[in-house]
C-alpha cells in the first residue's frame, strides 16, 4: 500500500493565486509592447544624415572598440550604454511573459534572436542605419543584465510549489 502512495504524483499549487498571476502578465504584456514601440522608433527611424557614415560590421567587438577608442565619451556611453539599455526589458518581461522561455539560456537566445531579427531589418529596410553585429551583442548582454537582476526574481510568478513548499522539478521529483 505504502508503495501506491509513494507513486502517486505529487498535487502541485501556483504561489500566487490566479488573478495576481495575469495581473503581472497583463501589466508586463502592457510594458513589452510599449517598449517594441520605443525599440521600433529608436532603431528603425531613418537616419538620412548618417549616410556616408554607416558601415555593416560583421565582425565581434569592431564597433565597441571604435567607440571606445573616440575621444567622446559622451558618444560611447551613449551608443554602449544605449544598447544595453535596450536588451534589459527582454531580460525582465521575457520570463513573466513566456514562464516556458524562464531559463538564463531561454531568455538571451530569444533576445539574440529578436535583436538579430531587428539588426538585418534595420541594415535591409532603413536609410542611414546598419547591421551591426555588436549591438546585438550589447542587447543581448543588457538582456542578461535584466534577468540577473530583475527577471529571474519576476519570472517566479509562474513558480509551482508542492503542498510540503519544496520546490519540484517538471518530473515531480525534489
Amino acid at each position: 500500500m505504502k508503495r501506491a502512495e509513494a507513486a502517486k504524483p505529487v498535487r502541485r499549487r501556483h504561489v500566487l493565486p490566479l488573478p495576481v498571476r495575469m495581473l503581472a502578465m497583463l501589466c508586463a504584456f502592457v510594458l513589452m509592447v510599449g517598449f517594441a514601440v520605443v525599440l521600433a522608433k529608436i532603431t528603425l527611424e531613418p537616419s538620412p544624415a548618417s549616410v556616408s557614415l554607416v558601415h555593416s560590421n560583421l565582425r565581434p567587438g569592431r564597433s565597441i572598440r571604435a567607440y571606445l577608442d573616440q575621444p567622446d565619451l559622451r558618444n560611447t556611453v551613449k551608443q554602449i550604454g544605449g544598447n544595453i539599455l535596450l536588451g534589459v526589458p527582454f531580460g525582465i518581461l521575457v520570463p513573466v511573459l513566456a514562464p516556458g522561455a524562464r531559463g538564463i539560456w531561454r531568455v538571451l537566445l530569444l533576445t539574440a534572436t529578436v535583436m538579430l531579427l531587428v539588426e538585418m531589418a534595420q541594415g535591409a529596410l532603413v536609410t542611414g542605419r546598419a547591421f551591426d553585429v555588436d549591438d546585438v551583442i550589447l542587447n543581448t548582454s543588457g538582456a542578461l543584465l535584466g534577468h540577473l537582476l530583475v527577471g529571474r526574481r519576476l519570472g517566479r510568478v509562474h513558480d509551482r510549489r508542492a503542498h510540503d513548499g519544496r520546490a519540484h522539478d517538471r518530473r515531480g521529483s525534489v
